[in-house]
């Protein structure tokens, strides 16, 4: 199932539509929300409501979890969202929840809840992270560019190291679905209320359809073009067939020419 199925049309459909009681939200939630949604065999997302981000919380972002059940029958949990007690029932019922990633040191915000819930899952952190973790974040392992064997035959990794933000992307082999949260951002217009918002995102370039990194990320990765190149060529040769991000419209299909499209500004010479 893709987000172009007719149970997700919503999803799209009416989007510019804003409901009673949503006044209070910058975006429009891909509903469903804290549901899992099937992408592919042992694949699933889960979109959670919007949280706020930046200088006094001015920039709101739509969350994502990406859900992986792995061949032993676990569950590995990447940028876990607000937990919800439907949710939880459902993952319980699911597998056990053993792996809790947080791939970068903005997407470990919920980690507290789900280890509460999780005493025994396993949490584990892009390099450095362990220092600006948020929230009394306990993060047991850090990640590389390494699969650790608990996952390596199901899922490749590679890490992109920024000044500002260092993110882990991984590649789920079975299913030839890549997983980012930060390194693409891709808004949709329509899914955005106010107009400051819109104009905002649209400097940055981070609206759909030429979702790419934002500003702000690429240039804290000014002077190490080398090695995000590297790691970006590293991706598009897993030859992945979908591409999921945290932020915005995720690609169903055709993920290497996005990958082409959205680092163009590090690819080119």
């Amino acid at each position: 199932m893709t987000p172009r199925s007719r149970a997700w049309r919503g999803q799209r459909d009416g989007a510019s539509a804003r409901p009673r009681d949503d006044l209070n939200r910058a975006l429009v939630p891909f509903a469903p929300l804290n549901v899992l949604k099937p992408v592919a065999d042992g694949l699933w997302i889960v979109d959670g409501l919007e949280i706020q981000f930046g200088c006094l919380g001015a920039k709101p972002f739509p969350t994502r979890m990406t859900v992986v059940k792995l061949a032993c029958g676990d569950l590995w949990l990447h940028s876990p969202i607000k937990p919800t007690e439907d949710l939880v029932r459902d993952l319980r019922r699911l597998g056990r929840v053993r792996f809790l990633i947080a791939p970068n040191s903005l997407h470990d915000w919920w980690l507290p809840e789900w280890q509460a819930l999780f005493p025994r899952a396993q949490a584990f952190g892009a390099p450095g992270q362990a220092y600006s973790a948020k929230r009394g974040v306990l993060l047991q392992h850090v990640l590389s560019d390494v699969s650790p064997s608990l996952w390596a035959p199901e899922i490749g990794q590679v890490v992109v190291k920024g000044a500002a933000l260092t993110e882990v992307g991984f590649f789920h082999r079975p299913s030839k679905t890549l997983i980012l949260t930060d390194l693409i951002e891709n808004f949709e217009f329509e899914r955005l209320w106010p107009w400051w918002l819109r104009l905002l995102l649209g400097v940055i370039g981070v609206l759909d359809p030429d979702g790419k990194a934002p500003v702000d990320m690429q240039l804290s990765v000014l002077g190490r073009y080398p090695a995000v190149r590297q790691a970006v060529e590293k991706m598009i040769a897993w030859n992945p067939k979908r591409l999921i991000i945290a932020h915005g419209h995720w690609h169903p299909s055709g993920a290497v020419a996005e990958l082409r499209r959205a680092f163009r500004w590090v690819l080119q010479p």
